[in-house]
């Protein structure tokens, strides 16, 4: 057995966070470790069978429209996650015990019994749609061969933006944003930008999925976050 002062100088491995992409969430922005932005969009959906045939071609027509006016790389994410429905049985019990009508007390008892009943049978299942938008300053085709060898060597590490540097990559991503929610708009789907709260909470239930639904996330007023690759200080203050 080794001695205990040994043990205690054990070094701790290394955190997992050290292996993401994601440097920072910032003012509704992803910062990745490259110096890259990421926006991330909620979708709503469309049932396509249900549409009739006139309808399901307009449907494609306007999504190949909406295709062929970008010119910047999407990515489209789909998630299957277990929905908690916890909370509003809990409320529905409430909402029993407050009852002074003996009728729909009744009827509200059977309503739980059956909710019980069809969770019993398999699990209730909700998906949700994202958009997902990077803005690169410097795309491969405006950089020479040495700048594009420097960037694979410096992967590894954290690039820090300035203040003025996020700033204008933040403008220029937010105006893809908007951009995008018009195109979804002409194909009959809503969009909506999530903000830093909503994309910490997207990040820490994908990485935590067993987590995430017993301790769920804290508001972002409650919570301190530890950003790995801060932005630049002294970028904002002026110079004497």
């Amino acid at each position: 057995m080794p001695p205990k002062n040994k043990m205690a100088k054990s070094k701790v491995g290394v955190s997992t966070v050290s292996f993401l992409d994601i440097a920072e969430v910032r003012e509704d922005c992803v910062i990745m470790r490259d110096g890259t932005l990421r926006g991330v969009l909620l979708c709503s959906s469309v049932n396509f069978a249900l549409k009739s045939e006139d309808e399901q071609t307009a449907t494609i027509q306007a999504y190949m429209q909406f295709l062929n006016s970008i010119d910047f790389p999407l990515q489209i994410v789909i998630q299957s996650r277990k929905l908690n429905i916890d909370g509003y049985l809990e409320k529905l019990k409430v909402i029993e015990k407050q009852q002074t009508n003996e009728l729909l007390r009744v009827q509200i008892a059977d309503y739980l019994d059956y909710i019980k009943e069809l969770i019993s049978l398999g699990e209730i299942m909700t998906k949700r749609f994202y958009l997902i938008a990077p803005y690169n300053p410097q795309s491969d085709k405006r950089r020479n061969f040495f700048q594009r060898l420097l960037s694979i060597l410096a992967a590894a590490g954290t690039v820090k933006l300035s203040r003025d540097e996020f700033e204008r990559y933040a403008e220029a991503l937010g105006k893809r944003m908007e951009f995008l929610i018009s195109g979804l708009a002409s194909t009959g789907l809503t969009a909506v930008r999530l903000d830093t709260q909503g994309l910490i909470e997207l990040y820490y239930n994908s990485y935590n999925p067993e987590l995430g639904e017993q301790q769920p996330l804290a508001s972002l007023e409650k919570i301190q976050v530890e950003a790995a690759a801060p932005l630049a200080e002294g970028d904002t203050k002026k110079k004497n």
